[in-house]
């Protein structure tokens, strides 16, 4: 689970994480993580860098962006890797996490490492760099 300082760092960057029901957004979430792959230590960074995702709905934000993200050939594994090193990636639209992995997967250019670092990139660096 996570230790007092990763409770204290997601109380503090997003208080509203208090108002979440733990049987109706915590446990699924967790649960969800831990089935693709993730071990507790994993889920403890992630939820203490980016609290938000206990707020995210699974059935249409969290589960179809793991989707769209295994049709681009990532692997459950790889996914996990990607949300604990970089939950946030799962905070932003669909539509811009298809059209990055779009744009990277036609270039050849698509891996985690670079989805994690172009996910990072304002609008208009991707289009300078990528489009």
């Amino acid at each position: 689970g996570m230790d007092g300082s990763q409770i204290a760092k997601a109380i503090s960057s997003f208080p509203n994480i208090l108002l979440y029901s733990l049987e109706a957004n915590l446990k699924p979430c967790v649960q969800w993580m831990s089935g693709l792959g993730m071990d507790d230590s994993h889920i403890a960074k992630a939820i203490g860098s980016f609290p938000q995702i206990v707020g995210c709905s699974l059935e249409a934000n969290l589960k179809p962006k793991a989707q769209l993200l295994r049709e681009r050939g990532f692997t459950n594994a790889e996914i996990a890797s990607t949300l604990a090193k970089l939950p946030k990636l799962f905070g932003h639209s669909s539509k811009r996490l298809a059209h990055r992995t779009s744009l990277l997967q036609a270039q050849g250019l698509l891996t985690e490492t670079s989805l994690r670092s172009t996910m990072l990139l304002t609008d208009a660096k991707f289009r300078a760099h990528f489009e």
